[in-house]
C-alpha cells in the first residue's frame, strides 16, 4: 500500500504514463497513471476458449475525484471509455476501461 501523497506521486513518476482524462461534458485534464492491459482466457464451455482484454488505469484519486462511467481516458494512443470507478480509500483510484 502507498502511504502518503509523496509516495503516490513518486510511484506514478517512476512507473506511470502521461494520459488524458475527459469527464463527460467536461474539459480534458492531463495526468499520470499506471496502465495495465491484462488478458484473461475465459472458458465458455466449448472447444475454443475466448481471450478477453481488461484494460485499466490506476491514478491518484485527487486527479480523478469526479470520474464516472462514460468518461473518456486516452493513454498509449488509444481512447477508452471508463466503465467502472474503484476508489480504494488510500488515495488511489482504479478505472476499468473499455476499448473502442
Amino acid at each position: 500500500m502507498v502511504e502518503t501523497a509523496t509516495d503516490r506521486s513518486a510511484l506514478l513518476a517512476d512507473f506511470g504514463e502521461v494520459a488524458t482524462w475527459t469527464p463527460s461534458g467536461g474539459s480534458a485534464a492531463t495526468l499520470t497513471a499506471l496502465f495495465q492491459k491484462e488478458h484473461e482466457e475465459v472458458d465458455t464451455g466449448g472447444a475454443v476458449s475466448v481471450v478477453m482484454s481488461h484494460p485499466r488505469v490506476t491514478c491518484r484519486t485527487a486527479d480523478v475525484s469526479t470520474a464516472a462511467e462514460g468518461d473518456s481516458f486516452a493513454i498509449g494512443g488509444v481512447t477508452y471509455t471508463v466503465r467502472v470507478v474503484l476508489d480504494d480509500g488510500t488515495g488511489m483510484t482504479q478505472l476499468v476501461l473499455e476499448a473502442p
